[in-house]
């Protein structure tokens, strides 16, 4: 895997900054430490750190054509690059290399913009094509590969894979995107295409763009998930059959590597899957890694070990300090902008155990948004029957009291803890659905923002951003349109981007064979009591592997990776939440309500809530912001 970083003058040929653009690229060396390399021309700057995976001897970048007028710099892996080079070589292309990185490139000059349409795989990547004097750009259909851009007042478009690269640039803005922060302490990442800065973005997964020197950068959707249900499915048996049959293809063209390659192991249906299908491909043992825990509640080690025994894998287990908070610092840089999901921290350790033994490694992730594993979709198809019984006018009322008047029992069993269910049931169904997922819900960040930046929010509501995408969703199915708000929001601003920072902090490329888009177009197609049967989210997938896996890792309660952190923010990190939350950082940025912050802060560590979620958000905010007033470079980010 690759960082890419790069610069382009959109109103002439102005000389490129070279030591600018060379901090740019070397900024993000952890992301590709084998190479490096620029290319400078008048108006137009490519950087690229490479990772090298494929055509270890060849596939060096900026990469170009024959003629040198065609130019990529690009971060992922096309997995049907071979036969594109064969469809591209029948039709008279000449290729110097045998790596993917050159199917791009001949790739634009056969199909110009659609060339996206043709790669199976993940990426990002700009291609300079000088002739047509444009600059290309294009991330993958959903959004496994990440690319940050901006356009600078003074005519200078900025990219990289990271916002670290463009946050080199002197002229780069870094006001506060009072929109940004709403989502934030909404949902715990900032949502595609907004970053934490005004006028900074991402671009969104299955886009392209194409800067030149005539006007304002166009971008288009390429892609998009297609929930729609085909028709065509009515033999279960025959669906579970093909959806193994598509796992193992999915799982096959994801092993072609010239470096070591294996597999996170963490003992739950996805990874085991992934890696089942991997040892019956593999002549030699398939390396696995997993890490286990203190807290029997979140450890699934021996489920893991199972597998691994089962498989024949070479499988290693490290045991993660169940006070494992010395990342905290690390964390703030690894994501460049804020970032609460605490998961990060085992994340970040998986990847270090994985990289001591292999470069590539392939994961589970995306099941449970393809296949509804996560336990609020069932909460929420419950909820939305409901809704349809009675008529809003009722329902608004009536549930909008009781969820005002019943108390909030954070300590009961979790059938008396109604609140909540109270409270979405008065709601409408995407409503209701950001109510679910939001780590602060309404009331708590109606206090917890100052009087002034409430102002500066002007009525704008962090549930926009799922009422945007709820709006344009190809969906005819309630559960596919909240799979699909999952996909367009917490797969790749939350998971995604957590892979990708952990792994890339270690060189170490993650394929995720679940997000294959052929493989999540089908599953899209499928009904939806295939996924979600009853109680058992991923029932297809569950009955499919019947042969391969386990009954108890098949039809066990879902875990997840999780840190104690109600419990640190009462123990050993108490005194550090006092001094970061309710210190001058915070106070300084007139953001916050200080006294709200300063009764969170007492009701967590005297027991009778639990704020630490609110906390953590709090915990890591306050950490960027104090590498905004230090200054990251200064600090080695």
């Amino acid at each position: 895997m690759c960082g890419i970083a790069g610069l382009f003058d959109t109103r002439g040929r102005r000389a490129v900054d070279r030591p600018l653009l060379e901090r740019m690229n070397a900024v993000q060396f952890h992301r590709g430490p084998d190479e490096g390399g620029v290319h400078v021309e008048p108006g137009v700057g490519l950087g690229h750190r490479r990772l090298s995976i494929i055509d270890l001897a060849g596939g060096r970048q900026p990469l170009a054509n024959e003629d040198g007028s065609v130019i990529v710099v690009y971060n992922g892996e096309i997995y049907n690059f071979r036969e594109l080079m064969a469809e591209l070589e029948a039709a008279g292309h000449r290729f110097r290399t045998r790596c993917d990185t050159e199917v791009i490139v001949h790739a634009w000059e056969a199909w110009g913009e659609a060339c996206v349409e043709r790669f199976r795989g993940m990426f990002a990547f700009a291609l300079w094509d000088r002739n047509r004097e444009t600059l290309f750009l294009a991330r993958d259909r959903l959004g496994i590969k990440p690319l940050h851009y901006a356009l600078l007042p003074d005519g200078w478009f900025l990219f990289g894979s990271e916002l670290k690269a463009l946050r080199q640039h002197p002229g780069l803005p870094r006001e506060l995107d009072p929109r940004s922060v709403e989502d934030y302490f909404a949902y715990g990442y900032v949502p595609e295409p907004r970053t934490i800065y005004h006028g900074v973005c991402k671009l969104e997964p299955g886009h392209w763009m194409r800067v030149d020197r005539q006007g304002t950068p166009r971008v288009h959707q390429y892609w998009d998930v297609p929930f729609r249900a085909d028709g065509a499915h009515r033999d279960e048996r025959a669906a579970r059959e093909e959806l193994v049959e598509r796992l193992r293809e999915a799982v096959e063209v994801r092993l072609v590597a010239e470096v070591p390659l294996g597999a996170f192991l963490s003992g739950g249906v996805d990874s085991s899957t992934v890696v089942a299908l991997m040892s019956q491909r593999s002549a030699e043992p398939v390396n696995t890694c997993s890490i286990s825990f203190g807290d029997p509640a979140y450890d699934e080690a021996e489920y893991a070990a199972e597998v691994a025994r089962r498989y024949g894998t070479a499988h290693r287990v490290e045991a993660v300090d169940p006070d494992d908070f010395d990342l905290l610092a690390r964390l703030v840089e690894l994501y460049d902008e804020p970032y609460a999901d605490s998961s990060a921290i085992p994340t970040y350790r998986v990847c270090e155990l994985a990289r001591r033994e292999v470069t590539v490694a392939l994961s589970g992730d995306g099941g449970d948004e393809n296949l509804a594993g996560y336990r609020r979709y069932r909460w929420h198809r419950y909820e939305d029957r409901l809704r349809r019984l009675l008529p809003r006018g009722l329902r608004r009322p009536l549930f909008g009291l009781l969820g005002r008047v019943y108390p909030k029992l954070d300590w009961a069993p979790k059938v008396l803890r109604a609140k909540s269910t109270f409270q979405s049931l008065a709601m409408d169904s995407v409503e209701g659905y950001f109510h679910s997922v939001s780590i602060l819900g309404d009331p708590l960040r109606r206090r917890l923002f100052s009087p002034g930046f409430r102002r500066r929010l002007a009525g704008y509501h962090a549930r926009e951003v799922l009422e945007h995408h709820a709006a344009r969703a190809p969906v005819d199915r309630p559960l596919s349109l909240v799979q699909y708000l999952d996909f367009k929001t917490y797969l790749v601003g939350d998971i995604l981007t957590k892979v990708d920072r952990a792994s890339m902090a270690h060189a170490l490329e993650v394929r995720v064979p679940l997000l294959d888009h052929p493989l999540v177009e089908w599953i899209a197609s499928l009904p939806e009591s295939w996924k979600l049967h009853g109680r058992e989210g991923k029932y297809l997938l569950k009955k499919a592997m019947e042969p391969y896996l386990p009954e108890r890792v098949l039809y066990r309660p879902k875990m997840g990776f999780a840190v104690p952190l109600a419990r640190w923010f009462r123990g050993p990190l108490a005194e550090e939440v006092r001094t970061r939350v309710l210190g001058e950082v915070m106070r300084e940025s007139g953001l916050f309500d200080m006294d709200f912050l300063a009764t969170l802060v007492r009701q967590h560590q005297a027991g009778t809530w639990d704020h630490s979620a609110p906390l953590w958000s709090l915990l890591m905010f306050e950490g960027f912001l104090r590498r905004e007033r230090d200054g990251w470079e200064a600090q080695g980010a």
